[in-house]
């Protein structure tokens, strides 16, 4: 009985968790959707006066992009700013042939009149937060914008972004990413509509009310006083943007998201690279957790409420550990619940949780309707998107939470750049990308015996107790057959 009581305690427990941050996310959507009612009136900025405009310098911190560096760097070459005002810096930790060719590249640009550097390192330490804070040192700029080299920002961006900071408490304007390669796979679909909600739910609903938010490592621009005093780039986590922008707002700075400008750029069109990202970003966030988990709370100068979302904020990738503990404990959960009649209170209690599925499925839909708009079958549609994305995602669920667990015990790692694949103009040229990881990790092979573990789920739903099975979690075990076979058949095949 001592097992079955741990396995109880366990399961309610992290079953409590994923309510709580359900709950959260559904106050972040009562925020949403009051901050559309609220006109968001852009400062004017006079770009015609040169002594209106200030100097930027883009940063533009790259390793090994051979296959999109030509793009980025023309694209750059188009923003429209004055030649003068505007400062590029290739921040070029690059060891293989890219290096030579964007070297020539920004030769020609320089022809053309542009104020554009190559930077190089010694030494790859720090690595991206490394690079950032080494152009920082020469950087000339007032304000620092930063692109990852597979992002594509429109011609007008800075124009839309610098009159912001005309508010001298603003340290950060981070603009919303977009996705050229949507609908090329159900895998990037999925990410798009992960990515999507982050992007509008969770950056709005925290910004309108004033709670942290986090700069998204490219597609934004700081104050590069903001950067100095908040301690600068640190490259102690995987994710140095989520540090330094709780950093930075713990000295007070404000942050401005701006929805309605997007800034497109590439997804991961091969799971082992969805993998390397994932790994990364929800490591990181149990990094930042650690690291930043105290600060937030002795904080004297924020509000409960704040606290609360930071630290849920923080806790994010952890949903994914306590999804996978569920799941794992939720088929003992069914033989227990059908072999221990005096638990049924018990049971019809847990059975309540189910409402966080219920409360995810809400506020995704006005993340969905906001970009495709609403109407019957557009629902429909919605549905059926729901459902794959939460079957994928906890597919992903033991990948993730090992990086999480990592994470919280500080187990150091590289910072393992995703590949980029230029996939909107070669639509197969992935297929011969040097950058793809060819080896298979381990954990795949336990993700196809989880596959099978919630067959098996499945198959208990007809066997157990005495009035014909109990299909109460048939549907959650499904929807993990299906999301680990994605996960398990895409990383052994390593298709799109």
């Amino acid at each position: 009985m001592i097992l079955e009581i741990s396995i109880i305690v366990i399961y309610t427990i992290s079953l409590v968790i994923i309510f709580a941050y359900s709950l959260s996310q559904l106050n972040l959507l009562f925020n949403y959707l009051r901050a559309q009612r609220i006109k968001d009136d852009a400062p004017k900025f006079n770009f015609k006066d040169p002594a209106q405009i200030p100097l930027v310098t883009i940063q533009l911190p790259v390793y090994n992009e051979l296959y999109v560096m030509e793009r980025l760097l023309d694209n750059i070459a188009l923003l429209d700013y004055p030649k003068e005002k505007l400062e590029i810096q290739v921040l070029d930790d690059s060891t293989d042939e890219s290096f030579e060719s964007t070297k020539n590249h920004i030769e020609r640009l320089k022809n053309q009149g542009l104020d554009i550097k190559h930077v190089t390192r010694e030494d790859r330490s720090g690595f991206k937060a490394g690079a950032l804070k080494e152009g920082l040192k020469v950087a000339k700029g007032e304000y620092i914008a930063i692109f990852d080299a597979d992002f594509l920002p429109e011609p007008n961006w800075l124009q839309r972004t610098v009159p912001y900071f005309k508010d001298r408490n603003i340290g950060v304007v981070q603009t919303r990413w977009g996705h050229i390669n949507r609908e090329y796979s159900l895998l990037t679909r999925v990410q798009a509509f992960a990515l999507d909600a982050h992007f509008t739910l969770e950056q709005v609903g925290r910004n309108s009310k004033g709670h942290f938010i986090n700069f998204n490592g490219t597609a934004g621009l700081w104050r590069k006083q903001c950067i100095e005093d908040a301690g600068n780039w640190e490259g102690d986590t995987l994710t140095e943007d989520l540090d330094l922008s709780y950093r930075a707002q713990l000295k007070n700075w404000k942050f401005k998201y701006l929805e309605d400008v997007k800034t497109p750029a590439e997804l991961p069109v091969v799971i082992s690279a969805a993998r390397s990202q994932q790994f990364r970003w929800n490591k990181g966030g149990a990094e930042n957790f650690q690291k930043m988990s105290k600060k937030v709370v002795t904080s004297k100068s924020l509000s409960t409420k704040t606290k609360m979302h930071g630290i849920l904020h923080l806790l994010n990738s952890t949903m994914f550990l306590n999804v996978l503990i569920v799941a794992i404990l939720s088929i003992p959960m069914l033989y227990i619940k059908n072999e221990y009649a005096h638990l049924k209170p018990y049971f019809y209690v847990m059975s309540f949780f189910v409402i966080s599925s219920v409360i995810f499925f809400i506020c995704y839909w006005f993340m969905f309707k906001s970009i495709y708009g609403g109407g019957f079958k557009q629902f429909i549609r919605y549905i059926g998107m729901f459902f794959t994305f939460f079957s994928i995602a906890m597919g992903f669920s033991l990948h993730n939470s090992i990086a999480v667990i990592e994470g919280h015990l500080g187990k150091r790692s590289d910072f393992i750049r995703t590949p980029k694949f230029n996939i909107s103009e070669l639509k197969e040229s992935w297929k011969g990308n040097k950058y793809i990881k060819k080896n298979i990790s381990i954990n795949v092979i336990f993700e196809g015996l989880l596959m099978l573990y919630f067959a098996f789920g499945m198959y208990s739903a007809f066997v157990v107790g005495d009035q014909g099975g109990d299909f109460g979690l048939f549907p959650f075990h499904l929807m993990l057959f299906i999301g680990f076979g994605f996960v398990f058949f895409k990383s052994l095949t390593s298709k799109a």
